[in-house]
């Protein structure tokens, strides 16, 4: 993978929490998407993905920084006060997603998949 988690910030103060990730080696961040899960009982990570934010198609940088924030914003690409590239992404949800304990954030890499349109 190109891309990994870095850390979770401000865990369920919908206003300030967002995920940062780290960019390892130039790519596609629309390859990725970030889901939240629990654990289940055996302390093993549950199956069962509640919110899915698929990265629209970006190229990034190695170095870059990625952050997914949980409110609704504008996507945007600066530079921070290291000189280093980061991505801002916005989930658009309405409520906090991420739990001081018991939520695990799941990383993955897509690199093909079908799409198939439901018909009533």
């Amino acid at each position: 993978m190109d891309v990994k988690i870095i850390s979770v910030h401000g865990q369920g103060d919908f206003d300030s929490e967002y995920v940062l990730l780290q960019v390892t080696a130039d790519c596609d961040v629309g390859k990725y998407q970030l889901c939240d899960t629990t654990y289940a009982d055996d302390d093993k990570v549950s199956n069962k993905l509640r919110h899915t934010y698929w990265f629209p198609d970006k190229a990034v940088k190695k170095g870059d920084l990625v952050s997914l924030w949980t409110k609704s914003g504008k996507n945007t690409t600066a530079k921070n006060n290291s000189g280093t590239t980061i991505h801002r992404f916005y989930w658009g949800l309405g409520k906090a997603v991420w739990n001081n304990d018991g939520d695990c954030a799941v990383l993955q890499q897509l690199t093909t998949w079908q799409l198939f349109k439901a018909n009533g």
